[in-house]
């Protein structure tokens, strides 16, 4: 039996934090961020278009691989007229974040790979550590560590 008041091509918050796995503060924040978008009912409610599953999807394994919320939604901004990603747009997406991706990879497997000595800055691992920077030569680049790859 149909429900009053609502599309069964929607979803409720709550159904869709069931669905996709996140919890509803996540989906608010989702929202408010312009990752996603609902409409309201006569009783204020939020209703989301089932495609939303998908959109969460592509949200969710972007956070996991450290792709900022910022760039996603920027890449999601770039959709015509909003609409959620299909399998072209995903190919598009995946590609933008590729090299920032294969980065990421470099840098995580420097640290899996060479950084096995260090027990972090403060540091009593300076006579072995890749990171040394003697007389702060590095200052003027920013702070933080600088040796990450490049040498």
């Amino acid at each position: 039996m149909r429900q009053p008041g609502w599309d069964h091509g929607e979803l409720t918050v709550g159904q869709l934090a069931q669905r996709s796995g996140v919890a509803v503060s996540a989906l608010h924040f989702y929202e408010r961020q312009e990752l996603i978008n609902s409409r309201r009912t006569s009783g204020n409610q939020r209703r989301y278009r089932r495609d939303t599953l998908r959109r969460v999807a592509l949200i969710r394994i972007a956070q996991r691989v450290g792709i900022p919320l910022a760039e996603v939604r920027s890449a999601l901004a770039e959709l015509p007229e909003g609409r959620t990603p299909n399998r072209a747009d995903w190919e598009n997406l995946s590609q933008r974040w590729h090299d920032e991706l294969d980065d990421r990879i470099r840098h995580l497997q420097q640290l899996r790979d060479e950084f096995t000595d260090c027990i972090g800055c403060g540091c009593l691992s300076l006579d072995r550590c890749r990171m040394a920077n003697p007389f702060d030569k590095l200052s003027g680049h920013g702070a933080g560590p600088r040796r990450l790859i490049e040498d």
